[in-house]
Parts: structure tokens; sequence; C-alpha cells
């Protein structure tokens, strides 16, 4: 544990997923719109505790959208593909 009083030291937990990744809505023109809540780190206090004695944690989420048209289409610039080839890479034999 840390000795400075006047910071909390977490351990950090691992976590697992138990439900669903994805919550999905319908918009009215047919779109679907998932979101997606993640743990990107989690910690338990180990040097101190809520005023009524609960473990105090620190906890830091994200929140990731994926958009699905309704004709299930998307384009990307040319330019944006970079080091893609559409052949597979030559081959070299001693």
């Amino acid at each position: 544990m840390s000795e400075n009083p006047e910071k909390i030291e977490f351990k950090i937990l691992d976590y697992k997923r138990i439900e669903n990744e994805f919550v999905s809505f319908e918009l009215e023109d047919g779109t679907i719109v998932k979101v997606k809540v993640d743990l990107d780190r989690v910690g338990k206090a180990v040097n101190f505790t809520n005023p009524d004695g609960t473990p105090h944690y620190a906890i830091n989420t994200s929140v990731k959208l994926s958009i699905v048209p309704t004709d299930k289409t998307f384009t990307v610039q040319k330019n944006s593909i970079t080091g893609k080839s559409s052949q597979p890479p030559s081959q070299m034999f001693s």
C-alpha cells in the first residue's frame, strides 16, 4: 500500500460481460443503432473506503455506437486504403 495518505491506491480488477453485448434500437427510417457500453478499467481502493464503509471503486467506461443503414452499405475514400493488395504476396523460395 502507498505510504502517502493523500493518495488513494487502487487494485485493478478483471471483469467479464454477463449480458448482451449491444442494446439495439430501430429508427423510424429502418436504420439500426447498436449501443455498446464497455468498461475500460476498473479499480477497487485498497487504502480507502466510502464514509459508510463500503468499498470505493474507480471505473472508466466508453460508449461505442454502430449504425447499420437500411441498405447495409457504406463507402470509404479510396485513398484511405493503404498498403492493401488484392493479390497475394509473392512467394520466395531458396
